[in-house]
Formats: C-alpha cells, sequence, structure tokens
C-alpha cells in the first residue's frame, strides 16, 4: 500500500495513515432516496457534497439490481403519490395512484439528473469507518467494492449525513430445528419473482406487507400457502370511499385521537369486516397503535381457499413444520418475511446511542446526542410515505450544521432540544413493543416537529 504524501490536502495523519481534509464538505454514505436528498439539500445550503455508494447506480432499494435491495418482480408503492414524492419534484400526473417499483426507480434516477447530484456521487465505494476527529469533524475510511479492491482512504468532513438504508439486513428468527430441516428456508430479500413458487407448497412466516403481498403471490402461482403470523392486524384496502386509503386518513388528521380510531375502526369493519371469520387473529391493539397493512387482496384468496392461515411456528421437524396448535404442515419452500434490522456496521454503536437490542437513541429518529455533525436519514416508518419526511429532514440538518458556523445561539436551542427528546416517539398513540415498531411515526406529528426545529434555526419562534 502507498500513498502520493505530497498529494494536494494530505496535510493531516491518522495512526499513520494520511487524512485527506475536504474542508466544508459534508459526507453522505448511500445514493438510495434518502442519500439523494441529502445531497440535493445539503447543496442548496451551500456545502460540498461527496457521496459514497457501493453499487454503481442510484436507487438504493429500489434499484432491483442491487445486491441488497428487497425489491421483488410485483412490487408497488403501499402510500399514493402525494404522500411518497418528494415536495419539489412530483411525480408524472399519468402514474398510476401506486406506481411500480420500476416507476419508483425511473422517479429517483430523474430527480437525481434533474438536480444535477450524480457529479457528487462515488459509485463502487464502500465506507469502512466513521470516527470522531477533533472540532466536530468526522474522518471517513472508504474502499472501492470492484473485484481489483484498491487502497483504503481517509477523509475528513464536516459532518456526516448516514443513508445506507435499513430494509437490507435480514432479520433471522432462530427456531428449533431449523438447521437440520430439509425443505428449502429463504428470507424475503431473496424472493425476486413468483416463478419461485411455482408449483411447491409454500409456508410464508411473517404478517408484515411483505409477507402478505408474497401470500397472495404463492396463492397463484403455488400448489398450496399456508400464511403464518403471530398476532392480529387492522388490514387496510388500497381504496376507500374511492380514493387512496391514505388520502382519506390524511383527511381524518385533525379530529381528535379517539374520534379518529373510532372512525378508521368502523371504516375497517364496513369495508374489510371482521378479519377472524377468515381464520385470522384479532387485532390485538387498536387502530394507529401499529401501521395497517395495506393490502386489498389478502382476504380475498383467504376467501377463495388460496392461502390457509395458521398461528405461529413452534418448531421445524426434518420434514414439516410444527405449529404452536399442535400441528403438523409439509411445506417444500418456506419464506421468511421476518423483517430487517438497521445496521450500521461502519460507526461505533455508542455514537447513535445504540441500546442492547441495537435500536439507537436519536431525536427524531435522525439526530444522535453530543454529535450535531452527524445525521440518520430515512429510519423511519411513518404512515405515509417516507421520502417528504426525509426530505425536511435533510432541510433542517443542512441548516442546522449552516448555523453552527453562522449563528450558533440559534444552533444551541435545537442541541438542547436534541439532548431534552432523543429517544421519543413521534407517534399520537402508544405503539406495539415490537422491532417492527421501532421507527413508527406519525407524518403529522413528525413534519411539525421539524417545523418547530426550523423556526429555532430561523429566529422565527
Amino acid at each position: 500500500m502507498s500513498y502520493d504524501l505530497d498529494a494536494p490536502g494530505v496535510t493531516l495523519w491518522r495512526d499513520g495513515f494520511p487524512v485527506y481534509d475536504r474542508g466544508e464538505t459534508v459526507c453522505v454514505i448511500g445514493a438510495g432516496p434518502s442519500g439523494l436528498t441529502a445531497i440535493k439539500n445539503l447543496k442548496e445550503a451551500g456545502f460540498g457534497v461527496d457521496c459514497y455508494e457501493r453499487e454503481t447506480s442510484v436507487g438504493g432499494a429500489w434499484n432491483w439490481r442491487h445486491d441488497r435491495s428487497p425489491v421483488y418482480g410485483s412490487t408497488h408503492l403501499i402510500s399514493s403519490k402525494p404522500f411518497t414524492q418528494f415536495p419539489d419534484f412530483p411525480m408524472p400526473d399519468s402514474w398510476p395512484d401506486y406506481p411500480h417499483h420500476s416507476q419508483v426507480l425511473t422517479y429517483l434516477e430523474r430527480y437525481s439528473e434533474h438536480f444535477d447530484l450524480k457529479p457528487h456521487i462515488w459509485f463502487g465505494t464502500e465506507v469502512v469507518k466513521v470516527e470522531p476527529a477533533e472540532g466536530g469533524h468526522w474522518d471517513v475510511t472508504t474502499r472501492s467494492t470492484s473485484k481489483y479492491g484498491g487502497a483504503e482512504r481517509i477523509h475528513r468532513y464536516t459532518g456526516v449525513v448516514i443513508a445506507n438504508g435499513h430494509n437490507w439486513s435480514p432479520k433471522m428468527p432462530a427456531y428449533e430445528g431449523l438447521e437440520d430441516y430439509r425443505g428449502s428456508v429463504i428470507h424475503a430479500s431473496a424472493y425476486k419473482d413468483a416463478a419461485q413458487l411455482r408449483g411447491k407448497k409454500v409456508l410464508v412466516i411473517g404478517g408484515g406487507n411483505t409477507g402478505c403481498d408474497i401470500a397472495v403471490e404463492a396463492a397463484q402461482q403455488a400448489a398450496r400457502c399456508w400464511h403464518s403470523t403471530r398476532r392480529g392486524y387492522w388490514y387496510a384496502p388500497k381504496y376507500a370511499l374511492g380514493r387512496p386509503t391514505d388520502q382519506v386518513n390524511a383527511g381524518l388528521q385533525r379530529l381528535p385521537l379517539k374520534l379518529r380510531q373510532w372512525v378508521a375502526q368502523r371504516t375497517l369493519k364496513l369495508t374489510v369486516g371482521d378479519v377472524a371469520r377468515f381464520g385470522l387473529p384479532a387485532p390485538d391493539h387498536k387502530v394507529y397503535q401499529s401501521h395497517p397493512i395495506v393490502n386489498s387482496q389478502l382476504l380475498y384468496f383467504i376467501g377463495h381457499g388460496g392461502i390457509t392461515p395458521t398461528g405461529e411456528v413452534a418448531r421445524f421437524h426434518r420434514n414439516s413444520v410444527q405449529l404452536k396448535d399442535g400441528q403438523e404442515i409439509e411445506p417444500d419452500l418456506v419464506i421468511l418475511a421476518t423483517g430487517y434490522t438497521p445496521t450500521f456496521g461502519f460507526i461505533e454503536p455508542e455514537l447513535l446511542g445504540t441500546d442492547a437490542q441495537g435500536k439507537p437513541n436519536l431525536y427524531l429518529h435522525a439526530f444522535p446526542r453530543r454529535h450535531p455533525t452527524l445525521a440518520v436519514a430515512g429510519l423511519l416508518q411513518p404512515d405515509s410515505g417516507v421520502l417528504p419526511l426525509v426530505h425536511w429532514q435533510m432541510v433542517v440538518f443542512a441548516q442546522y450544521l449552516r448555523q453552527q458556523q453562522a449563528a450558533p445561539a440559534k444552533a444551541a436551542l435545537v442541541g438542547r432540544r436534541v439532548e431534552s427528546f432523543a429517544g421519543r416517539a413521534w407517534t399520537a398513540t402508544r405503539t406495539t413493543d415490537s422491532t417492527r415498531h421501532w421507527f413508527e411515526v406519525s407524518h403529522m406529528l413528525y413534519l411539525r416537529e421539524l417545523q418547530a426545529v426550523l423556526n429555532d434555526l430561523e429566529g422565527t419562534r
């Protein structure tokens, strides 16, 4: 390994290695939707930006060509266009209410081109380590992801945005006997096309939106489909009263919570009915204590016999799967739609306040205590689309960075807010105690708090 020690920018050293000082440039990790809007908003605030993307194109999770993408062939948005698009870059009017994943990728590519973001992105480059340096700066170690490898390089930045996504590291359940099971077992992240199901007896484990989508596809392609869920959920159709359901729900936001819950539950009972009649467990929580499952077809296929609902899995045998009610089934293929774990292997957990379970302790799920030049983008599970919320996250962070230099007293107001409210839940009601709901937020409450931060930064409170 060799270095050009006379190269411009080599004025610093760390552990015997040269550090290239990037001055007032901010590092963004990942060129998915969150990374792209981070670049755009930091640029508009006057910062230089270096974005590192391990893949060779933009899109993150929405680019099905990427190894880590959880997208499968039939994936569509579960939030409608107005609640998904960036506020300064609308999706085409001609697109459907719930665009296909290929359209979402096209949208992100157009966003990147429109705001001229690609010149700021180093493709085929992964971040190995992020370490604090003096003066609130950060040393970021990178290396090439090409098969030829390459030397690691360290650059010093004035700030860092972590935008590597949280839906790429599979959460694998530990079932007794799973290692001896002779059938095929895959995580939902490895499911890409309905051809994988054709003619097979399939067990789908997991009651989230992905598990329900795959169960619906198995009902149409597999020889048989069982769907195992641990608990009851509210199942919302994609349309209510002739409009996308999230748009109807948004119209209820001004009502008091209890009245809103009553209206929503009444509407679901009228449109969906009693899910227990279909063999599904009744919801064990009220509406808005967990984001609902948005699926108009699951009950249809259960009602037609294409999907057999089952309870929780107890253990695996060599040739069968035993359920907690004692029943045994013999699937050829088991799909674990058990979600993902947020993973930030390049930074020490304590810098994000991460607890023993792996949950970061952040203000607005974005800003860590005592590190005002560091932010995590898109670590959210909202009751709407995530892109508008990430846009405003990054507007806030860009202004926060700028005011730390230009108006320290205003930045200090935000610092006190971060210290006081880190770890607070931004939901209208108590959410269920599950890793799936760690980052759940009410988009209205979340946006109001972001506006309060902007008021502090702009001195308009």
